[in-house]
């Protein structure tokens, strides 16, 4: 099983670099057909690992560092579910990406590798050595993809701005390591940490969060994985599917007896996921964008699992990690097919595509269901296995809970309504019909509608085998009607004519009692306190981006004063202390002659020096 495990970490990163180093401009077929072989093998390595979780020994793979420290990997529980997840994500990612000319290249295939394979040590990792190094990968490599079109150029300031902000917020990582290591944790294992010193628990945890929620795109760090949508569609699906998104939810997921041993970081976490998935909901359905839109879901829905972390439950918060890593997989490549063949991701100019283009239309529409929340699919099942694990008297958490769950589903139904309302104006129809006639990538169609399967029947299926804990009959009910009633009231509204909708939402304003509840129910019908909010957020957001590069900018200054303020002046000191001691050495070899008169000479006058100090000494003590 260990060697398995060394199989699982090796496959994808050696094939990348292979890739990347011997063929990176090479195109075609050979080039997909040996990424997809790497990504197929992970898929075959990780499948055979997690079934056998719980029935044999815990693969670990051990690799000494300096002492008792250690980069150690292995697959328990979590990491069995996860690995299989990234490696079939990864795999139709690729296959996905194969159906568009441009990304058919060994720089771009053997990155994706590159990043597999770092995200997979992520989810192994066992030590928080082993955790650093792939962690750093991670970022790297996804800056390089979302890079990956460098002829647009705003792609480059969108993937520095990324890269600037989760490797600042990287730093805490590395603190929390130092502060572990204070602690004595034994081995720095992730497990162990609240088995250290109580004393550095809050430093520990601090710089935990910090790590996980910057590379999770948390509030107050969500602004970056909005610019990464510049990228292309399949390295989005992959970002905020089942790796860098999911990075700090997992994170979080294994560092949970520590958040719960500080008492504060569990609150903190579950308050931050809380907020993160109202406010970045409402951001959603008020996108005109699609990939926006969906970028903006996936912050929300990974603020629940983060509330799963804070509130101690982990399964519903894994459960609900793996079902949305199948929706949103399928969306971001659905919305790359249709931005392949329309030109445009804006959601009005996007109006009856998926009439135009079942193929990924259904599934589009069947993932758009199943982000909604609505029952049966996957994800009603594992957001309410999240939710039934918030404690009893945290009223705002759950309401918190709920309202996200609503404006999920306001979000999706908003984005179906655009792709599925008929095109009236007979100008647009004649376009519409034009660009009919291109058919959507093969291979984009197939990737889809594989993820149909899990996206429909994973959560059901992960409740079932008892892998998530099954919410109370209740709790399904009350979310199930919420979610419903949003979804219906969102498509009405979206129906009526804008003069309806408008007297609609007056009346409501009238006999509501407040705009955020009406937000639930009528989401985007204009309701100008939520697109306040989404301003809001945004310029919050912006600062935050121009204050990354700054503070980037002032590195070098401040290594510069440094330099010359600082190393200077040793530099200096150091060099006339070379300088003396090579005078004195100069001075000594001058009485080495090698003539022996003088030797004699020099002797008789070192004896005569010595006797007269001997005399004034003498002639001193008897004064």
């Amino acid at each position: 099983m260990t060697l398995l495990l060394a199989l699982l970490l090796a496959v994808p990163v050696l094939a990348g670099l292979v890739l990347l180093t011997a063929f990176p401009r090479a195109t075609g077929a050979p080039v997909v057909a040996a990424g997809l072989v790497a990504a197929v093998v992970s898929v075959v390595v990780a499948v055979e690992l997690a079934t056998g979780v719980g029935t044999r020994a815990t693969p670990m793979l051990v690799v000494p560092l300096l002492g008792p420290l250690t980069f150690t990997y292995a697959v328990d529980g979590l990491a069995a579910v996860l690995v299989v997840t990234v490696t079939v994500i990864g795999a139709l990612v690729l296959l996905a990406a194969s159906g568009e000319q441009r990304l058919r290249r060994g720089r771009f295939v053997g990155m994706v590798l590159v990043f597999l394979g770092a995200m997979l040590a992520t989810v192994t990792a066992a030590t928080l050595p082993a955790l650093l190094a792939p962690w750093e990968v991670m970022g790297a490599a996804s800056w390089a993809l979302i890079a990956f079109d460098r002829r647009d150029p705003a792609v480059g300031p969108a993937a520095g701005r990324a890269f600037l902000t989760t490797r600042t917020t990287d730093l805490g990582l590395y603190v929390a390591t130092g502060a572990a290591l204070a602690a004595g944790v034994p081995g720095l294992g992730l497990g162990a940490l609240a088995a250290g010193d109580p004393a550095w628990h809050g430093l520990i945890a601090a710089g935990l969060v910090l790590a996980a929620l910057g590379k999770s795109a948390q509030l107050p760090f969500s602004a970056w994985l909005s610019g990464a949508m510049l990228g292309p569609s399949p390295v989005s699906a992959l970002l905020h599917s089942a790796t860098m998104v999911a990075a700090g939810a997992v994170l979080l997921l294994r560092a949970g007896p520590l958040l719960a041993a500080t008492g504060w970081a569990a609150t903190l976490v579950a308050w931050v996921g809380a907020l993160t998935a109202v406010v970045l909901g409402l951001v959603a359905a008020c996108q005109r964008d699609l990939k926006q839109l969906l970028a903006a879901s996936t912050c929300a829905q990974v603020g629940l699992m983060v509330l799963g972390a804070g509130v101690g439950a982990s399964a519903g918060a894994a459960g609900l990690l793996v079902a949305h890593a199948a929706v949103k997989a399928l969306l971001f490549l659905a919305a790359g097919g249709w931005l392949a063949v329309l030109r445009t991701r804006a959601l009005p100019a996007l109006r009856g595509a998926a009439r135009r283009h079942p193929g990924i239309g259904v599934p589009f529409t069947v993932g758009a269901v199943a982000l909604a929340g609505i029952p049966p699919l996957s994800l009603w099942w594992t957001k309410d296995a999240v939710l039934v694990g918030i404690p009893f008297g945290e009223g705002g958490l759950t309401v918190a809970g709920l309202l996200a769950t609503a404006l999920s589903a306001v979000g999706a139904t908003r984005a179906a309504w655009f792709l599925w309302r008929p095109v009236r104006s007979p100008s647009i129809r004649r376009g519409a019909e034009q660009q009919t006639r291109r058919h959507v990538p093969l291979a984009i169609t197939v990737a889809v509608g594989v993820l149909v399967v899990p996206a429909v029947a994973l959560g059901g299926v992960a409740v079932a085998v008892g892998l998530v804990p099954r919410a109370d009959a209740g709790e399904l009910v009350t979310t199930g009607v919420v979610v419903v009633l949003a979804a219906a009231a969102t498509w009405v509204l979206h129906s009526r004519p804008v003069r309806v909708r408008s007297a609609l939402w007056g009346r409501a304003a009238r006999v509501g009692r407040g705009w955020l509840g009406l937000a639930v129910v009528t989401g985007p019908a204009v309701g100008t306190p939520v697109t306040t909010l989404a301003r809001w957020v945004e310029r919050a957001d912006a600062s935050l981006a121009r204050a990354l590069p700054r503070a980037a900018a002032a590195v070098p200054a401040l290594a510069r004063g440094v330099e010359r303020r600082g190393d200077r002046p040793i530099v200096v000191a150091l060099a006339r202390f070379a300088a003396g001691v090579r005078w004195l050495g100069d001075l000594a070899r001058r009485p080495q002659t090698g003539q022996q008169h003088q030797y004699y000479a020099q002797g008789v006058i070192a004896i005569g020096t010595l006797g007269a100090l001997a005399a004034v000494v003498v002639w001193a003590g008897v004064r």
